[in-house]
């Protein structure tokens, strides 16, 4: 895949400005499956293969730094494409915890805003900040919206999960999680336990590799 490629469809929309079926608007039963241009892309920008040690202290024969693609700009009009296929309709924010949550959300929310699809982007900071605008969220995140928590790449899901508490302590509900990436294969479990929905937009096996595991 070469820079340049990547083009972005405008949504179809019935009369009433509404996304039309099969558009983003739609929350299948089951995952779309992964678009094979984000694959590529991530595959030839953000994959290394050699020898790396993980955060967990794994060793591992494949690591993935998927802001190559999330903060590429061929790679956010991917990104956001495949965003719009699983994006329920009714959501109306997007964020997660920094920094790995902030070019997803700030990239999909950004190039849905030019097809009419209003999404809020947000950070939840990692501290408390203690001066100015106070607390943990930074963004226009309300109480009562309808939330897609993202991240660009989880292994366990600790971040993904602690911004899904911030989150609700806030007054919102999350209603999709959302990573870039899944490299570990836990996350769906732990999503379903807290009766939220879980769709990845690209996960390990898609990539060619096995699962990390818990």
């Amino acid at each position: 895949m070469s820079r340049g490629d990547a083009t972005f469809a405008t949504t179809p929309r019935d009369k009433a400005g509404q996304p039309a079926l099969g558009s983003f608007g739609d929350m299948p039963d089951h995952a779309p499956a992964a678009s094979p241009e984000l694959v590529a892309h991530l595959l030839e920008y953000s994959v290394k293969r050699g020898d790396f040690t993980l955060k967990s202290g794994r060793k591992s024969s494949w690591f993935i730094d998927s802001k190559q693609t999330a903060c590429d700009p061929d790679g956010v009009l991917l990104m956001a494409r495949a965003a719009s296929a699983v994006i329920p309709d009714d959501a109306t924010a997007i964020g997660g915890l920094t920094v790995g949550a902030d070019p997803v959300a700030y990239g999909v929310a950004a190039v849905l805003a030019t097809q009419g699809r209003g999404l809020r982007s947000f950070t939840i900071r990692k501290e408390a900040k203690d001066h100015g605008v106070t607390g943990r969220l930074a963004g226009p995140l309300r109480a009562g919206d309808k939330v897609v928590i993202t991240e660009d790449t989880v292994t366990r899901g600790t971040s993904l999960f602690e911004a899904v508490d911030v989150v609700r302590e806030l007054g919102a509900e999350p209603v999709l999680i959302m990573p870039l990436v899944d490299r570990g294969g836990t996350c769906a479990a732990m999503a379903a336990a807290a009766g939220i929905a879980y769709r990845p937009l690209v996960t390990a096996p898609d990539l060619g590799f096995e699962y990390e595991g818990p």
